[in-house]
């Protein structure tokens, strides 16, 4: 005997719709990290002192006609061009060293995105590290003409805000191609400051190289945007070096980062 069952009565479920994280909060989630934790709270801490220090330092030892503004924004990059880097390290290591590589790839399986987000977010760092630059300045620049009788020249201009912001996304983003890179806070921070210093000392010492510096050295090639005497071939020197030392590393280190296991 068999038993018939009625399904036309039965009510089904209605799907539902499971939309994925958005990439904002990914970038919020990844801004985030740089502060929330010891180690980057502490350097962003740093940064501000160190750049604060030089400032002060600029104000109350430069001859009075140097005190102008862009003589304290060369100052505030010096500090923040030596750490912004390490940042940008700190940013994608951290998913390894404090193992909270686990729950970020279990929270989004896609790692592409978590990349892209770690990209936007040290990116979007970069500019904020300009605009507190700038700040720093204006203000080193006022005290220098109040207190010292500075000249306190406020020319600048587009080309000199240009040439700042390519200086700080190129630093902060070679730190990131480091880290991914290397996957290890120590070795990548410690290899982000020897290996250029070896570069300009090598390119520096050996005459027989020195043409071919620009094309090689990153800081050989970034010169010209510090002295604001960027020409046709400088830009030429720049993209080149460029792709040495952040794209090729940043596409070397999205790779490992893709097909690394975290543990």
């Amino acid at each position: 005997m068999s038993t018939q069952v009625a399904y036309a009565n039965v009510p089904h479920q209605a799907a539902r719709d499971i939309a994925g994280i958005p990439f904002s909060r990914l970038v919020r989630v990844e801004l985030r990290k740089m502060y929330d934790t010891r180690a980057g709270m502490w350097l962003l801490i740093a940064i501000g002192v160190i750049t604060f220090a030089a400032v002060a330092l600029f104000l109350f030892f430069a001859n009075a006609r140097d005190l102008t503004f862009t003589n304290f924004v060369n100052v505030t990059l010096t500090p923040q061009g030596f750490l912004l880097p390490v940042l940008g390290i700190l940013v994608v290591t951290s998913e390894w060293s404090q193992r909270t590589g686990l729950v970020s790839f279990t929270l989004e399986p896609d790692r592409k995105r978590i990349l892209w987000a770690k990209a936007v977010a040290v990116i979007a760092l970069g500019l904020i590290a300009v605009v507190s630059l700038l700040a720093f300045a204006a203000v080193g620049n006022v005290l220098g003409g109040s207190l010292q009788g500075g000249e306190g020249s406020w020319t600048f201009g587009l080309e000199g805000l240009r040439n700042v912001v390519v200086i700080q996304l190129i630093s902060i983003l070679g730190g990131l191609a480091f880290g991914m890179i290397l996957l290890n806070s120590a070795a990548a921070i410690v290899l982000s400051f020897v290996l250029p210093t070896a570069f300009g000392l090598l390119f520096g010492l050996v005459a027989s190289l020195r043409d071919a510096a620009p094309w090689i050295d990153l800081g050989t090639a970034q010169r010209p945007l510090f002295d604001g005497t960027m020409q046709g071939d400088d830009w030429a020197h720049l993209l080149v070096t460029t792709v040495w030392w952040v794209v090729l590393p940043l596409a070397v280190g999205a790779y490992r980062v893709l097909k690394s296991e975290v543990k």
